[in-house]
C-alpha cells in the first residue's frame, strides 16, 4: 500500500513538471513570435554564437542622464531573430529599466514598440526594420537622436548589417519631428558628436568616462571634430590626452601629469609614448591598466592597429623602472554589464 501511494504521488509530480515546463515554452515562444514578419531575405543563421550556454555577448546602446549614448556588452539568450532580441532589450519596459537602472542608463526605444518585421539584405548589408507607431512617442530632440543613433549602432554591432533602414507601419519613414532624415539607409557615425563650432576636416572618435551613480563607471565614444585633414592615430590620441570638451561631464582615464610624446605603428603595433612627471603615479597597476584600456579603446578605430605598447620616455616599461605588467593587448569590450 505504501508503494503504491509513493508511485501514485511520483506520477502527480511528473505531471506537474511537465505542465509548468510547456507553460515556460510556450511563454518563451510569446516573446519571440512575430507572425507579422516582411520579407527576410537572410536569416540569422550567419550571427555566431559567442559564449557558452545559449548566450550570446552583443553589444546594446542606452543612454545616461546626461544624453549620451553607452555602448555595454550584455550577454542576451540566443534564439532565431537575435537582432531583433537584441532591440527589444533596449525598449523601454519594467524589466528593461529596473535592470539597467543599476549602472545609472535608461532605454532609447520608446515603450509599446514592437517589431513588426526585420530583413537583411546579405549581398548589400541592408538592414530594414519595421516598427509600430509607438516609436514615435519621445519628447526632446535628444530622445529623437539617441534613438535613431541608438537602434542604428546596436543593429551594426552585428557584422552582417552595415546601414539601417528605419520603417513605421510598413511604410518609409519620412523625416522625423525634429528633423531626423529616415528617407535613407543609415550608416554607423557621429555618435555623441560634440561640434566644435569652427570649420573641421575630419572627425575622430575618442573614448572618455562617465557616471550616472558614482559605482558604475562607463566609457562613453565621443565623435570629435579636428583640423587634420584626415583622421589619424596622432589627433585621436591628442585628443584623449587634451581631456573632454569643456562643460560635458566627461573624465579620462589619464592621469594628472602624464602627456602624450608621440606616437609610432610598426607591424600593427601602435608604440604610445608618454611623458610622466611622477613615476609614483603607476605605482597601482590598476591606474595604469585604466589608462592603457583608455588609449586601446580610443586607438580601436583604426583597423590596421592590433596591439598597443606604451612607453615612458622613449622606454619599456621594466627599462623605466615600473614593475607593471601588459599584455599590449586591445580592449574588446568598453563597457560589460
Amino acid at each position: 500500500m505504501k508503494a503504491k501511494k509513493i508511485i501514485i504521488f511520483l506520477l502527480v509530480f511528473a505531471m506537474i513538471i511537465c505542465i509548468g515546463g510547456c507553460n515556460i515554452i510556450n511563454k518563451v515562444k510569446d516573446v519571440g513570435s512575430n507572425e507579422d514578419e516582411v520579407e527576410v531575405v537572410k536569416s540569422d543563421d550567419e550571427f555566431e554564437i559567442t559564449c557558452d550556454d545559449n548566450m550570446r555577448n552583443t553589444v546594446l546602446y542606452y543612454k545616461n542622464e546626461s544624453g549620451f549614448l553607452v555602448p555595454v556588452m550584455r550577454k542576451i539568450p540566443w534564439e532565431e531573430g537575435i537582432a531583433k532580441a537584441a532591440l527589444r532589450n533596449i525598449t523601454n519596459s519594467p524589466a528593461i529599466r529596473e535592470d539597467i537602472s543599476v549602472i545609472g542608463l535608461e532605454p532609447i526605444i520608446p515603450a509599446g514598440v514592437q517589431i513588426k518585421g526585420m530583413s537583411i539584405d546579405k549581398e548589400t548589408g541592408l538592414c530594414k526594420v519595421n516598427f509600430t507607431s509607438e516609436i514615435l512617442n519621445y519628447e526632446t530632440e535628444d530622445d529623437e537622436y539617441n534613438l535613431v543613433k541608438g537602434i542604428v549602432y546596436t543593429l551594426t554591432e552585428f557584422p552582417a548589417i552595415s546601414k539601417v533602414k528605419i520603417m513605421i507601419d510598413g511604410k518609409a519613414a519620412g523625416t522625423m519631428k525634429f528633423g531626423t532624415n529616415l528617407t535613407q539607409a543609415l550608416l554607423r557615425e557621429d555618435i555623441n558628436y560634440m561640434a566644435s563650432g569652427e570649420e573641421n576636416t575630419s572627425k575622430v572618435v575618442v573614448y572618455y568616462k562617465s557616471t550616472t551613480n558614482g559605482d558604475y563607471e562607463y566609457y562613453v565614444p565621443v565623435t570629435i571634430p579636428t583640423l587634420a585633414p584626415n583622421a589619424n592615430v596622432s589627433s585621436a590620441l591628442q585628443a584623449l590626452f587634451d581631456g573632454p570638451p569643456e562643460f560635458s561631464g566627461l573624465y579620462t582615464d589619464i592621469p594628472e601629469g602624464v602627456a602624450l610624446q608621440g606616437i609610432e605603428i610598426n607591424s600593427s603595433i601602435a608604440f604610445v609614448d608618454v611623458k610622466v612627471d611622477d613615476l609614483t603615479i603607476f605605482e597601482d597597476q590598476a591606474t595604469y591598466d585604466a589608462m592603457a584600456t583608455n588609449i586601446g579603446l580610443t586607438l580601436e578605430q583604426f583597423d590596421d592597429i592590433a596591439e598597443v605598447e606604451i612607453l615612458i620616455d622613449g622606454k619599456v616599461l621594466e627599462e623605466a623602472g615600473l614593475d607593471l605588467v601588459d599584455d599590449n593587448a586591445m580592449p574588446v569590450f568598453a563597457n560589460e554589464y
